[in-house]
């Protein structure tokens, strides 16, 4: 008796566990989003077939320390794992819900080098792009086989980041495979935190501080500009201080494509044209 209440108790702390997490956890962005596409893919891979159903789990997740995250501890994995058996599970005849940290290795991308866009295609004499010969049948190989698998409805990607994402959606994918039974299978390859802060104990970021610090970096580390941002909106401007002045650069929104630092390394250039001429002097 004594050891079933010990089980019995440890069940119960366990669920105390997991409600704890999850009420703590921030909402997760887009989940209506993601239960809609995860039932039309169930549904898609389990009305006309007996097709079974496996989610792979891949990459590394992250415990945040802020809620406006700059800082977080990490779990490291490559996810080649992960993505390397969603290939043999699409090969075997499953339909894979691949749940991945964003920029993780990806499945059909083993042939391919480590910075694929850069160099396995090169420009031609009138200025067009073509694939690289020594890589040409890696390239074919890898973009037939993804759009089979993603045209066919076998394929459906999800990404995460954080430890709340990762089992947010987890939970989200587990109550959507309930309806297909002994179909469904669960191939967890993500590498896991096993701890996290709880989000209302999180820091915060403090905007007041920032020029106090930028500043301060400029005495400690005797440079002649800083580069500082909040996280919030450091696409759309920063504020470089000399120790003199403090220089805002703003994004030019007139056009979606531009970038902050299109103006911020021209006011660089020039700073550093003018020290290159005084120091001449």
């Amino acid at each position: 008796m004594d050891a079933e209440n010990k089980l019995q108790n440890e069940g119960q702390s366990l669920e105390a566990q997991v409600k704890a997490f999850f009420d703590s956890a921030p909402p997760l962005n887009s989940s209506h989003e993601i239960t809609q596409k995860l039932n039309q893919f169930i549904q898609r891979n389990s009305s006309s077939s007996a097709r079974r159903i496996v989610c792979v789990t891949s990459g590394g997740t992250t415990a945040p320390l802020e809620q406006r995250c700059v800082r977080y501890v990490d779990n490291f994995s490559s996810g080649h794992r992960g993505a390397t058996s969603t290939e043999y599970f699409l090969k075997a005849g499953y339909a894979v819900i691949f749940l991945y940290r964003r920029g993780s290795f990806q499945p059909f991308c083993r042939s391919l080098p480590e910075d694929p866009l850069l160099e396995c295609f090169e420009p031609t004499n009138d200025l067009n792009i073509q694939v690289r010969k020594d890589y040409s049948e890696a390239v074919k190989s890898a973009i037939v086989d993804y759009h089979t698998a993603v045209a066919g409805g076998h394929l459906l990607k999800l990404p995460f980041g954080t430890i709340f994402e990762y089992l947010q959606m987890l939970q989200i994918i587990g109550i959507s495979m309930r309806c297909i039974g002994q179909r469904a299978m669960f191939y967890l390859a993500a590498a896991v935190s096993d701890y996290y802060v709880p989000w209302k104990d999180m820091l915060e970021t403090d905007s007041s501080i920032l020029l106090k610090k930028a500043n301060a970096a400029l005495e400690k580390y005797k440079m002649h500009a800083v580069v500082a941002n909040e996280l919030s909106t450091r696409k759309e401007q920063v504020v470089v201080t000399t120790g003199v002045d403090n220089i805002t650069v703003l994004r030019d929104n007139s056009e979606p494509a531009n970038d902050v630092e299109k103006p911020l390394i021209k006011l660089l250039s020039e700073r550093h044209a003018t020290y290159i001429e005084d120091s001449g002097r």
